[in-house]
C-alpha cells in the first residue's frame, strides 16, 4: 500500500488561497521520494462559489486520489491539554493521523492537544503555534509539521523561529495558532499559562 499524504487548502467564494505554498509543499514531500513529475494542484481544484471551505487534497507520489470540498466551520480552542509526543513523526501531511488522532483523543476536557517533543513545544493536533516575547512573534523551530501559513508568515519576516520550552510559557504575553484555514489566530493576550490545562 502506498503511502498518501493531504493538503488541507482553504477556499473562500470560488478563490483557492495560498495555493503556490501547498503547491510547493507538495512537490517536496514528492522529491523526499525521489520523484519529480509533479502535477499543478491548481488543475484539479475548482471550489464552490460561494461560501468558506475546507478542500481536502489527498495524493501519492504517483497521483492526485481525492479532492473534496468541506464547508468549514472553526473549532473555538481555549484549552490545550500539554502532550509527551517524543516518538510520533509526523514531518509530512500523512493521511494517516492515528498516532495524532490517538493523542488528541486523551485530552480530557481541554479543546485540543499541545505537544512536545525533547522538551520542547512543537503544534497543537491541527496547528502551529506561535508567541509573543512583547516585540516579536516567535514560533518552534522543529514543530512536528511545517506548515504552509507558518513558512509564509516566516518568509514575510512576521514570524521567528525558536526553541521553545514549556517552562517559558508564562513569558510570553499571548499566543496564536495558525494553519490554512485559520491563518494567524490569536487564542490567548494574557495569562497564557491558563490555556494550558
Amino acid at each position: 500500500m502506498k503511502l498518501e499524504f493531504l493538503e488541507t487548502i482553504k477556499a473562500f467564494n470560488g478563490k483557492i488561497e495560498n495555493l503556490s505554498y501547498h503547491q510547493k509543499r507538495y512537490e517536496s514531500v514528492l522529491a523526499a521520494y525521489g520523484y519529480s513529475n509533479y502535477k499543478m494542484l491548481g488543475d484539479y481544484l475548482e471550489a464552490p462559489k460561494k461560501g468558506l471551505y475546507r478542500c481536502r487534497l489527498c495524493y501519492t507520489v504517483d497521483e492526485i486520489t481525492e479532492v473534496f470540498y468541506y464547508p468549514y466551520h472553526k473549532r473555538t480552542i481555549q484549552r490545550l491539554k500539554c502532550m509527551d509526543a517524543d516518538n510520533l513523526v509526523y514531518d509530512k501531511k500523512y493521511v494517516n493521523r492515528e498516532a495524532i488522532n490517538a493523542l488528541f483523543a486523551k485530552r480530557g476536557e481541554c479543546d485540543d492537544i499541545l505537544l512536545m517533543q525533547n522538551g520542547l513545544i512543537t503544534d497543537t493536533s491541527i496547528a502551529n503555534v506561535a508567541f509573543f516575547d512583547g516585540s516579536r512573534w516567535l514560533t518552534p523551530k522543529k514543530p512536528l509539521l511545517a506548515g504552509t501559513t507558518r513558512q509564509r508568515l516566516l518568509d514575510d519576516g512576521f514570524l521567528i523561529e525558536a526553541d521553545i520550552a514549556l517552562a517559558e510559557v508564562k513569558k510570553f504575553q499571548k499566543m496564536a495558532l495558525m494553519n490554512a484555514m485559520i491563518d494567524f489566530d490569536i487564542i490567548a493576550d494574557k495569562n497564557i499559562e491558563e490555556v494550558i490545562c
